[in-house]
């Protein structure tokens, strides 16, 4: 199978389709964060890089068998602005012919999830056997015009069934037959490490400022035992202290996830992103695929 993935980041796509028992002859990524790049090619040194997805040429391409890419989600998510997809002037983008006009006509576009239309783009021009999209729950709005343009509607998994994470995600696929997820009843309590390092664990002074501006802002500090699930993880979430982050209580102390707990809740494998700073590792994380989610989208592949 050739496989194209846009979007790559730390090619969590690999890692599913190996999961999922399918060959990959040719795995061509496309994907601008050196960070990420660095972590794939450690794990899987055969990716050919393409580099910006708006530089992608079909024409340098084989026949591509399975297209796959989760679109940045910034501007449709519930936790963002929610503009969608618009230039900087405010002109919504509601098709691909109006984006590829726009683009050759040198506007500037607002935010990163117009970068949609690249995914059409090449969806179109290279008509591959099969395709995947994952973004995020958004409006009615958007959500039917994303539809309209991949001529599907979508599925929604949680990840919850298969991890200690609540992560709802969109999936737009031709792939057939998908079946339920089983629940595996996975808790915090199960992914958890034995003793995290002192450095992960948070100062007086840190729950101090928490505990102040949550009173400010009239809500909580999201404090989980390991009977809880967690909430979704974000690309900046866990990178600092702040009151969108879980903070695990063991009944003396705080403490933020950590690194390999994170790559636990989104079921990549131990250690996976080791290798670049913590800092890096909690970012593309938060952006990445729960990999048990899409492995059982491509064990249906096989049937």
């Amino acid at each position: 199978m050739k496989v194209l993935s846009l979007f790559d980041g730390m090619s969590c796509g690999q890692q599913a389709l190996e999961r999922a028992g399918i060959k990959v002859d040719e795995y061509y990524a496309s994907e601008v964060d050196p960070y990420a790049i660095q972590i794939t090619m450690k794990n899987y040194p055969n990716t050919i890089q393409l580099g910006d997805v708006r530089n992608v040429n079909m024409e340098s391409l084989p026949e591509i068998d399975l297209l796959i890419g989760g679109s940045p989600c910034q501007s449709f998510s519930f936790a963002g602005h929610r503009k969608g997809m618009s230039t900087k002037d405010s002109q919504e983008i509601l098709t691909l012919d109006h984006y590829l006009q726009l683009k050759e006509e040198g506007f500037e576009f607002d935010g990163q999830s117009y970068l949609f239309w690249e995914y059409m783009r090449l969806l179109n021009e290279v008509k591959p056997k099969y395709f995947l999209l994952e973004n995020v729950l958004m409006s009615n709005k958007w959500k039917h015009i994303l539809s309209d343009a991949i001529g599907c509607e979508p599925i929604m998994i949680n990840s919850n069934l298969v991890s200690a994470q609540n992560r709802k995600r969109l999936y737009w696929t031709n792939i057939k037959g998908i079946s339920l997820l089983d629940d595996k009843g996975v808790y915090l309590k199960d992914i958890l490490e034995d003793n995290p390092d002192s450095k992960y664990y948070l100062s007086d002074k840190m729950i101090e400022w928490l505990e102040k501006h949550a009173v400010k802002r009239g809500t909580h500090i999201k404090s989980k035992t390991g009977e809880d699930k967690s909430s979704t993880i974000t690309a900046t979430a866990t990178v600092k202290g702040n009151l969108s982050t879980d903070y695990i209580n063991n009944g003396f102390k705080l403490r933020k996830l950590t690194p390999l707990e994170s790559e636990r809740l989104q079921t990549v494998k131990d250690n996976y992103t080791q290798g670049v700073s913590d800092t890096q590792r909690y970012r593309m994380l938060g952006n990445g695929w729960t990999v048990d989610v899409i492995a059982h989208i491509f064990k249906h592949l096989n049937k």
